[in-house]
């Protein structure tokens, strides 16, 4: 597996540790007011695939596009979005990113240019490709980041908009959320690959496989594809190895997973173990952790008290958002 390919200071270290514990409280919330009957449709958590995407998403600059998947909760936090917007997206609320037409993380947000995720994954690929590429052809240094799971990557877009940015050499990096399981299909029965990176071979770009559960390399190593796309060196595929800790939504208990393999992955938990870095190397005390998990725990109970708050959708606007003028 790929290293860290660039040095991470120990602002970022910290940082990337207070948004990994935001994303996974945050989640943790959200389940309850699910279970409380408070939220409709369904919610999809990242449990143990957070360094993936808080690590990825935080190598990304203002200008650049992101464009995140149903469960990458921790990457709208990386790009800036407040957990009182996802709150009142998740409540349905008529102030919420969609005015209450859509549920869940199916929100784009263009003041941060966040991408919301089309349901078909994959077929979001060839778009994130074609952001990016039209920013270049306007002369701007602007990279578009796109997330995928596993099993998505065996459609046909991904193929396509892959080979499609390797041709045009597009600013674009696609990660591949390699969880093990694509809802209840294991990996190995739908793929026989040993790793899915190797298919950047076959486009002639860079192809990398890292430890997904690892935030400070998916840091590094993603920040130095992005700067590579950004500088015209092309497109790079990054497959992230991690393991999703809960079902494939609240409503599904994932039964159908080893409990044995459960437990080894429990080991490679992304905060615990960059927890005990932070503490070794003296960059945070135990008393400042808890300081922060207590800031935390402030803020997303403020947000979720404003959202419970929130307006219901306005009928009248059902119609409205849906045709560019």
């Amino acid at each position: 597996m790929a290293q860290q390919a660039v040095d991470v200071s120990d602002k970022i270290k910290l940082e990337l540790y207070r948004l990994l514990c935001k994303t996974r409280m945050t989640e943790e919330r959200i389940i309850a007011l699910y279970r409380q009957g408070q939220i409709a449709g369904g919610v999809y958590t990242s449990r143990g695939v957070e360094a993936t995407t808080v690590g990825a998403a935080y190598a990304l600059e203002a200008q650049d596009y992101l464009f995140p998947i149903h469960r990458d909760l921790g990457a709208h936090l990386a790009k800036g979005q407040s957990v009182l917007n996802i709150f009142l997206q998740y409540l349905g609320k008529g102030n919420s990113l969609t005015k209450g037409k859509e549920s869940g993380l199916h929100a784009s947000d263009t003041s941060l240019n966040i991408i919301g995720n089309i349901s078909h994954l994959g077929a979001m690929i060839p778009v994130a490709v074609g952001a990016g590429l039209g920013k270049a052809m306007q002369g701007e240094k602007v990279v578009a980041l796109n997330f995928i799971g596993e099993g998505g990557s065996n459609i046909g877009d991904f193929h396509e908009g892959l080979n499609f940015a390797a041709v045009q050499n597009a600013p674009f990096v696609l990660v591949i959320e390699n969880n093990q399981y694509a809802y209840s299909t294991p990996y190995h029965t739908g793929n026989r690959c040993e790793k899915l990176s190797d298919r950047a071979i076959g486009y002639g770009i860079s192809g990398y496989q890292i430890d997904g559960t690892d935030v400070l390399a998916v840091y590094s190593v993603v920040k130095e594809a992005i700067e590579r796309a950004r500088n015209g060196g092309g497109p790079t595929l990054i497959e992230c190895i991690s393991m999703r800790m809960i079902g494939h939504s609240a409503h599904d208990d994932a039964s159908y997973v080893d409990k044995d393999l459960l437990k080894s992955w429990q080991q490679k938990d992304p905060i615990a173990n960059l927890e005990k870095k932070l503490l070794k190397a003296n960059l945070v005390t135990k008393k400042q952790i808890d300081k922060i998990i207590k800031d935390l725990e402030k803020e997303i109970e403020d947000a979720v008290h404003e959202a419970l708050a929130g307006p219901p959708p306005n009928p009248q606007l059902a119609y409205g958002g849906i045709y560019a003028e």
